[in-house]
């Protein structure tokens, strides 16, 4: 939750729909981040 509210606190649109759609689009925003920052573990033997 910490990282959802860093983009912001609040959410900009009044409109349900559009509140929706800010809400996933930061998700992936959080999931592309969390990609770019895991590390790929290969097994050697």
């Amino acid at each position: 939750m910490r990282c959802f509210k860093s983009f912001g606190e609040r959410i900009a649109s009044r409109n349900p729909d559009r509140q929706a759609a800010e809400v996933h689009i930061r998700i992936s925003l959080m999931n592309r981040f969390n990609a770019l920052g895991t590390a790929e573990i290969e097994r050697v033997a």
